[in-house]
């Protein structure tokens, strides 16, 4: 008897063409942030706002970025077992990954702050 949790051959591959066209669009707008990004650049801004500015727009980056790993790992799972596990990983990363970025934010608002004093 076939596993329930079975994925048809042709479902997983467009799930996996879908997962690439978002991966693809999303590279396209980010590629125009960091565009509209470098413009700001010469604008006269609060010291430390680039820096956060930029900051921001990779962990935005980064965090999506995960996402899609995510999507292209649960794309190929092979049961509900490898999905649980694969969602836990995620899980744990993201949260170590935020728990990084925000004490990295934290630390360039002190720094921005401290220098507008």
């Amino acid at each position: 008897m076939a596993n329930p949790y079975d994925v048809p051959p042709e479902m997983r591959d467009f799930a996996e063409r879908s997962v690439a066209q978002a991966r693809k669009a999303f590279e396209s707008f980010m590629g125009a942030v960091q565009k509209t990004t470098g413009a700001l650049d010469a604008t006269p801004a609060l010291p430390g706002a680039k820096d956060m500015s930029a900051k921001a727009v990779a962990f935005a980056e980064s965090n999506v970025n995960s996402a899609f790993d995510l999507a292209d790992k649960l794309v190929h799972a092979k049961d509900m077992q490898d999905v649980m596990a694969i969602q836990a990983e995620f899980l744990k990363s993201q949260l170590a990954a935020i728990e990084a970025q925000m004490k990295e934010l934290g630390d360039a608002v002190q720094k921005a702050a401290a220098f507008n004093k």
